[in-house]
């Protein structure tokens, strides 16, 4: 049984690599400012709820007042190999203000182990839907069920999971319509596709659809032109690079797989001028943010099979080094880069951004807790041994693997044990006790509110809590009331970044190797 776990997840595994290859690559511009017809009323369209598609910096500032911001994102399932990817860049690193970096994980469930969602979140990371099974053009199910399945079994709330980037960067017009229903804050999947140096330049700061999309126009059908249409939902575009063929020469996720310049063969040499060139451009420019948008498992050295030449890892270190010795550099997630436009203010009063700041959450560290901090939940973690792919979670075994048509399954309770408490919709992640089912906040220092959304069947709001097994979900148990502690618009209260979770990779690693290598 066990060599067929390895097997099995080996076999799915290899085939996300093979897909993940082919996700996200652009060949020349999308759009064209005659096919997006796009018209934004910049008197009426005001932030913090509307903001129009803009070359320019919001708020009215000027290139100057303005910080450099560096987005970066990881897609796909959470292992530990893709954490040992992404804390090969990331681990070592702060921002001017001395904070550990964070970033975006689009996460899809094939795959994924939950525990360590709940760990790089609680790290104060951000995650995203990328739906369950990686699926282009998603249904609602796929979208939605990720969202149920993400709070239900890595504690993640709801409230929390604000951004959606569709697999392939593969969407439809009604794509954003099922976002909106979900009340997603943001999409991320479209494409920035001509440098900023070209006057026809699509390299908007994020934007509402209050008057349509502005990118992609000439490769999805029946966007644009003020389709679709969706007062408040935002789109953050994906900033390509471009080498020196310029607008034919377009670099969008993870650019060192890419060969530069017409060549043949890749030459990390010439992807580092390039990547160095982009940036300077966006710099020297109005800033309009730059983006690392990757597929970690190309780059780990830890997931068997993968040899990725230390020479591009050594590159892409050496362009993180060099973009942080410019001034006013900060590497952020989607959630802070929006927090800041939705509320710009020049860099000099960056330091009142709460979404930029490293508060902590005080949990008594000698707890034994399963919250998603390592050394509170050593031993509490739970290991879920499908056959196709097992997985750890604080929040109880389901009895049979997730789906899009059953997102949140009845508990498995082992016999002799009690079954595990979902986090509720008022206690945030890393103060929730599964075990005993209470939270342990007792100030408004760390008090939670969440508010329900329409991701349940034929549109149900739903709330966190419960044991497993409902699809409408669970009213709030005894706790405190408070506000989403890693939301944009209010006190952040963790800190952390990807260094926070290198211990959080041995959780459960006595065992098999077979466990190992399905992300402990």
């Amino acid at each position: 049984m066990r060599n067929f776990v390895i097997l099995s997840s080996l076999l799915g595994l290899h085939q996300l690599l093979q897909v993940a290859a082919q996700d996200g690559a652009i060949s020349g511009p999308t759009t064209s400012p005659s096919a997006a017809g796009y018209s934004c009323n910049p008197q009426t369209c005001k932030l913090p709820s509307c903001n129009c598609a803009s070359t320019n910096p919001p708020g009215g500032l000027s290139p100057s007042e303005v910080p450099q911001f560096i987005v970066y994102s990881a897609d796909d399932a959470v292992q530990s190999y893709t954490l040992d990817s992404v804390n090969q860049f990331l681990a070592h690193r702060t921002n001017p203000n001395g904070c550990p970096i964070k970033m975006t994980y689009f996460t899809s469930l094939s795959y994924t182990n939950y525990t360590l969602v709940t760990d790089w979140y609680v790290a104060g990371n951000e995650i995203a839907d990328h739906t369950m099974t990686h699926v282009g053009s998603p249904p609602a199910e796929e979208i939605n069920g990720n969202l149920i399945a993400l709070n239900a079994l890595a504690g993640i709330p709801l409230d929390a999971i604000k951004g959606f980037r569709a697999p392939f960067l593969n969407y439809t017009n009604e794509t954003f319509h099922l976002l909106a229903a979900a009340e997603f804050t943001y999409d991320s999947s479209t494409a920035s596709s001509i440098p900023v140096t070209d006057p026809a330049t699509d390299a908007y700061w994020p934007y509402t659809l209050d008057y349509g999309l502005a990118n992609d126009c000439l490769s999805v059908d029946g966007i644009c032109k003020g389709q679709p249409q969706i007062p408040g939902l935002w789109e953050i575009p994906m900033y390509a690079f471009f080498d020196d063929l310029g607008v034919n020469g377009p670099h969008l996720m993870d650019p060192w797989l890419d060969a530069a310049n017409g060549a043949s063969s890749v030459n990390d040499a010439a992807t580092l001028a390039y990547m160095k060139s982009t940036f300077t451009a966006h710099y020297n420019g109005n800033r309009q943010p730059v983006g690392l948008y990757t597929h970690p498992i190309h780059l780990s050295t830890t997931y068997p099979g993968v040899d990725p030449p230390l020479s591009t890892i050594q590159m892409i270190n050496e362009y993180l080094d060099w973009i942080q010795e410019q001034q006013d550099v900060w590497i952020v997630s989607n959630e802070q880069l929006l927090a800041w436009v939705q509320n710009p203010v020049p860099v000099s009063q960056l330091g009142t951004v709460e979404a930029l700041k490293c508060l902590t959450p005080d949990v008594d560290p000698t707890l034994r807790v399963c919250n998603g901090i390592p050394g509170n939940e050593a031993g509490l973690v739970l290991e879920c041994p499908f056959s196709d792919f097992p997985f750890f979670t604080c929040y109880g075994c389901p009895e049979v693997e997730v789906s899009p048509s059953n997102p949140n399954p009845p508990q498995q309770i082992p016999q002799g044990q009690q079954a595990r408490y979902r986090l509720p919709a008022n206690c945030s992640t890393p103060f929730w006790d599964p075990v005993a089912g209470n939270c342990l906040c007792e100030s408004n220092t760390c008090a939670f509110t969440e508010n329900s959304r329409g991701v349940g069947p034929n549109g149900a709001n739903l709330t966190g809590g419960g044991t497993g097994g409902s699809s409408a979900g669970a009213s709030a148990g005894p706790g405190p009331t408070s506000v989403n502690f890693n939301g944009a618009a209010v006190a952040n209260i963790f800190s952390g970044g990807p260094a926070g979770v290198l211990s959080a990779l041995v959780v459960g690693a006595v065992g098999t190797a077979a466990a190992a290598l399905v992300g402990l």
